[in-house]
């Protein structure tokens, strides 16, 4: 039997590729599938240094890509793109082969499973949450988001498996005429507790990191179904 052979994928992100919360994701990665992390390292003091880097880290993206052979690319980060309006657009401008970024990939995974309200939870300040809501209205979703947040997104790195869960559950009880719950930024990692949230809230969750591989593969013309990690992985539904 010919062994298959491996998709390359390429994950650029604006922090260190060496971040921690990296490695649970990494562990998600399908044998037949190789991602090639790449870290920019553009982030200064606040996420706001981000503002105005959207040419740079398209042109970055398009070299690496054409550099590595990368058959998809993954721009991860919502800060990076609601920071750059456009970004998205200038990626698949640049770069040939298919291309997501963070909130692209969720958005596709959102309306997969045919939901209109959403529960935002991120690791980011309030400011930054009012840009994510807008740009998920914008694709016509009502969202919410906790009224306490994190003081710094490099807070949430630590925060540990069953605190996200008590987070989760209790922004989830005081917000529950959603349609799902949806993590955007990976350092608050949900990808330990994510099957038995949706198990206990009864609703569909999407998360930053899983979403941005179901996409990109979905794009590519792959399906993995792969178990654990929610319902969004292991019934890998259809792009709408």
């Amino acid at each position: 039997m010919k062994k298959q052979e491996k998709i390359k994928i390429g994950f650029v992100t604006p922090v260190s590729a060496n971040s921690r919360h990296f490695a649970p994701f990494q562990a998600l990665i399908p044998e037949h599938v190789e991602m090639e992390l790449e870290g920019l390292n553009i982030v200064g003091e606040t996420l706001e240094s981000l503002r105005g880097a959207g040419q740079m880290v398209a042109d970055k993206s398009a070299e690496l890509a054409k550099e590595r052979g990368w058959q998809g690319v993954i721009v991860s980060g919502a800060p990076v793109e609601v920071l750059n309006p456009g970004l998205l657009e200038l990626l698949k401008e640049k770069i040939e082969v298919p291309v997501t970024t963070a909130l692209d990939s969720c958005v596709h995974a959102l309306k997969a499973f045919h939901v209109q309200k959403v529960l935002l939870l991120t690791p980011f300040v309030e400011s930054m949450n009012v840009l994510i809501r807008d740009y998920l209205h914008a694709h016509n979703f009502k969202s919410y988001s906790p009224s306490k947040t994190f003081n710094d997104y490099k807070d949430a790195i630590v925060v540990e498996p069953g605190a996200v869960y008590d987070l989760a559950q209790n922004a989830f009880n005081n917000q529950d005429d959603v349609d799902a719950l949806y993590f955007q930024g990976a350092v608050l990692d949900p990808l330990k507790i994510l099957e038995k949230l949706e198990m206990d809230i009864l609703k569909p969750i999407v998360a930053s990191n899983p979403g941005m591989l179901w996409y990109i593969l979905s794009l590519l013309g792959i399906q993995c179904r792969i178990p654990g990690c929610g319902q969004l992985l292991r019934q890998w539904p259809p792009i709408r």
